[in-house]
């Protein structure tokens, strides 16, 4: 078993920044990949971002230039910096990890709103 713990999210003004995190622990080792998704209210969860261990990164068109993840290895912790933030990301926002199952976070969110 996985568990992942988000945190970061929170209220800001359209234009702003936040940095979310999602730390793993638990059975980590087997994991390949990791995520971030969003859910707004009446929609379909949707990708934002996946990073594998390699490193390899891979980007909802919606986000593409205003989103980066990263990952610390070491921390077994991913992180999600949101730059440029428009009222439609506002959303509940999951971590992801993948290894022969898929792993989600309890979510966290992500408010863009003056």
């Amino acid at each position: 078993q996985v568990q992942l713990v988000e945190s970061g999210g929170g209220l800001v003004q359209p234009g702003g920044s936040l940095r979310l995190s999602c730390a793993a622990s638990g059975s980590i080792f087997s994991i390949y990949r990791m995520g971030w998704y969003r859910q707004a209210p009446g929609k379909q969860r949707e990708l934002v971002a996946t990073i594998t261990r390699g490193g390899t990164t891979n980007y909802g068109d919606s986000v593409k230039g205003r989103f980066t993840i990263s990952r610390d290895n070491a921390k077994n912790t991913v992180y999600l910096q949101m730059n440029s933030l428009k009222p439609e990301d506002t959303a509940v926002y999951y971590c992801n990890a993948r290894d022969n199952d898929g792993y989600w976070g309890q979510g966290t969110q992500v408010t863009v709103s003056s």
